[in-house]
């Protein structure tokens, strides 16, 4: 051990968009979900559309030739507490949606803002399996929905392919990790 870093340093995660990582991944909602309907392009760059879409041109082929799925989406703005940030999540997996989903309709849970939520993943590629557990209901820190209304994240940017976050001039992007640009 050295004292070259602080004991307890992490090193922080710059990404705006929460990529869920192996094991628990807890956060917080914060806004309403926007939906709709993605695939990416030979570009490399996520197309979404309000609607399903009734053409799918330049869309990325895989490995096989084959063109990519075009994959029913939920955004919405997150309090990762494992990176302590306020970050996007997207969420394609039907297995997650459908577990959201049952809580928010269950009378004892109900809106996911007033509880904690935990995605456990496990497994790589097509293995990867998702468990998703509400925590007890809670309150949050007021500074994090302050630091939220401050930001004014746009998500419906996300269907023009623009920025959500609406970078002003001088300020700093938050990087869309590698793994959602490679679809």
């Amino acid at each position: 051990m050295t004292d070259f870093l602080p004991p307890s340093y992490k090193i922080p995660d710059n990404s705006g968009y929460l990529k869920l990582k192996d094991g628990d991944n807890t956060f917080r909602v914060l806004s309403s979900a926007i939906i709709g309907w993605e695939f990416w392009n030979n570009e490399n760059k996520p197309v979404r559309s309000r609607t399903p879409f009734k053409t799918t041109p330049n869309i990325k082929l895989n490995p096989n030739g084959q063109p990519t799925k075009v994959k029913h989406f939920w955004s919405f703005c997150v309090y990762n507490y494992n990176s302590e940030a306020i970050q996007i999540l997207e969420i394609t997996q039907s297995t997650i949606q459908s577990a959201i989903k049952a809580i928010v309709d269950n009378k004892k849970w109900g809106d996911p803002k007033t509880f904690d939520l935990t995605i456990t993943r496990v497994g790589n590629g097509i293995e990867t399996e998702y468990s998703t557990m509400p925590n007890p209901k809670s309150e949050i820190d007021p500074a994090i929905i302050e630091d939220f209304k401050s930001r004014n994240i746009n998500l419906e940017a996300l269907y023009d392919g623009a920025n959500p976050f609406g970078v002003e001039k001088g300020e700093t992007e938050p990087t869309m990790p590698d793994s959602f640009l490679n679809g």
